[in-house]
């Protein structure tokens, strides 16, 4: 594409009993400068179908797109890919703010450079927006399956204004081009909820595209609006996928070792940890995580 084209860019964002949540974003979006670009609001079988209250708010470009069944994170956002019509698509949570010129900055560096598959911006918090969420990742730690966000939790002083390739994508924000879809995939449903983008992020890069963080592009996050920092079901995906992501990416020496470090230390630490607290509705569901594992493939539908 020459400099300066305009390529049509789809924003697909979930909505699940937040509508609220979705216009506050929709109103964030009145604000964007690019020209070219549709938002594709999937909800995912809401209680309240929230057409009525999106077509009310006047949001131009936006269509508002009905699942019969909650298709979680990875598959609701595969669902809304697929009937996007862009060159390049931007996933975004709908408990994001963002800035005028986004859209612009994540586009420009796949001009730049043909080998970048993925833009994300720097995710900073909505509530403390003096501080980094996200500025890039760290590597996947291919022996424990954890890794750290660079920046997290650090005042933006400018040490992070530098563009660069990065481990990760972050699935708050990340435009990607509608080639590295056609030739690498989605979201691998099986996730549903967490670790998904780490496993697309691990495809991508292995087909040879670079993950690049945009310094100058900006979203506020107001997180985990939908799933809550402190529910059970979020121990049970954090668990369930964890592992799960370690049986897809790593080779047979690394899942030898990560199952004796989780065996041994991290399944006991966090049993005794949920024991003492009594937060037994959170050791079931870190206990179910594991033996969702033992009953299902690793394989799934991409």
């Amino acid at each position: 594409m020459p400099q300066g084209a305009t390529p049509l860019i789809s924003i697909v964002t979930l909505n699940y009993n937040q509508v609220e949540t979705t216009c506050a974003f929709l109103d964030s979006t009145k604000s964007l400068r690019y020209p070219n670009y549709e938002i594709l609001v999937c909800d995912m079988a809401s209680l309240e179908d929230p057409s009525e209250k999106i077509r009310n708010g006047g949001y131009p470009h936006t269509r508002v797109l009905l699942s019969e069944i909650n298709l979680g994170f990875a598959g609701g956002n595969n669902w809304g890919m697929r009937q996007a019509k862009g060159d390049f698509i931007l996933i975004i949570n709908n408990d994001t703010v963002v800035t005028p010129d986004l859209l612009d900055r994540l586009l420009k560096p796949f001009f730049e450079d043909p080998s970048i598959g993925v833009a994300c911006p720097k995710i900073k918090y909505y509530y403390n927006p003096a501080f980094i969420q996200y500025a890039g990742f760290n590597p996947m730690n291919v022996y424990t399956g954890r890794t750290t966000s660079i920046g997290s939790g650090e005042e933006d002083k400018g040490q992070y204004d530098v563009s660069r390739a990065t481990a990760g994508a972050h699935g708050c924000a990340m435009m990607v081009k509608r080639e590295t879809i056609e030739k690498t995939g989605m979201f691998a449903e099986k996730f549903f909820l967490y670790y998904e983008e780490w496993d697309w992020s691990a495809r991508i890069i292995k087909a040879g595209y670079k993950i690049w963080y945009a310094a100058d592009a900006e979203v506020y996050h107001k997180e985990s609006q939908t799933v809550g920092k402190s529910n059970p079901l979020k121990v049970y995906y954090l668990t369930r996928n964890r592992i799960l992501y370690m049986r897809r990416n790593s080779n047979i020496f690394q899942f030898a070792v990560f199952s004796i470090i989780f065996i041994f230390f991290i399944a006991p630490k966090t049993i005794t940890f949920y024991l003492l607290k009594k937060k037994f509705a959170h050791l079931k569901c870190f206990i179910k995580g594991i033996w969702w594992n033992l009953q299902h493939s690793s394989s799934s539908r991409i």
